[in-house]
């Protein structure tokens, strides 16, 4: 099926184009910091995986960061509505009734909107309490939509898997499992967490925890796409 072998393909690309973007974007902010005009946006040493020194949207805001990270964001999001296009056909394929069909397709497509908007008004700064929780929704949502579209997928490929046999490796569609359940019960546990008011949690600094949490979620949610690639067989 060509549809597989442009999923498996595309894929790829999902994972490595916002990884390379953000992490662009912390290295230059971190490490160039005579190519940025405002002095005041440059930040010292962190490594946000685990210090929580930065935010994504703190690195890629500024000029010149921004010019990363919003055409590599619109570039995933064109080739996030690709990938649901052609899950859809692929599970279309070997079962044209599932009920999963357009939830899988509904909320994968909303999340790759959802990060447009995103990224439309990273940096558009508006001192309104109103437009701070809407950039905050939109994020949100970016996170909610895409990790459902996430859930139903693996779930209708584990209910399909002896049809997929031959086309998939059944070790990897368990990793993706194992992936999105972890994405769920982290969810679960933080939410709560980080909508506590204020900066401290029994000796946790929340906008520390905040921002590394942001950074690990988010690798966690396009390593899903690299295990995409390496679950396909190609299929000639």
């Amino acid at each position: 099926m060509d549809q597989i072998n442009k999923a498996k393909s595309i894929s790829l690309w999902i994972f490595i184009i916002p990884f390379l973007a953000i992490n662009a974007c912390l290295i230059t902010i971190t490490q160039f910091h005579s190519i940025f005009p405002n002095q005041e946006d440059i930040i010292h040493s962190t490594f946000p995986y685990l210090d929580g020194g930065a935010s994504i949207s703190r690195t890629a805001r500024p000029y010149p960061n921004w010019l990363i990270f919003k055409p590599a964001m619109f570039l995933t999001s064109y080739l996030l509505i690709k990938y649901w296009i052609f899950n859809r056909n692929i599970i279309k394929f070997f079962n044209k009734d599932h009920k999963n069909i357009e939830r899988i397709f509904n909320f994968g497509v909303a999340s790759a909107i959802a990060l447009t908007i995103h990224s439309i008004f990273l940096g558009v700064k508006f001192d309104y309490d109103l437009y701070k929780l809407f950039r905050r929704l939109i994020l949100l949502s970016f996170i909610i939509f895409e990790l459902i579209a996430q859930v139903y997928l693996v779930a209708t490929f584990f209910s399909l898997r002896d049809i997929l046999r031959k086309y998939i490796n059944p070790n990897i569609l368990k990793l993706k499992i194992i992936l999105v359940s972890t994405l769920l019960i982290i969810a679960a546990v933080s939410i709560p967490i980080i909508s506590l008011p204020g900066d401290d949690f029994f000796g946790l600094n929340l906008r520390f925890f905040k921002h590394a949490l942001e950074w690990d979620y988010f690798l966690g949610i396009i390593l899903f796409y690299f295990l995409t690639f390496i679950m396909w067989k190609r299929i000639n």
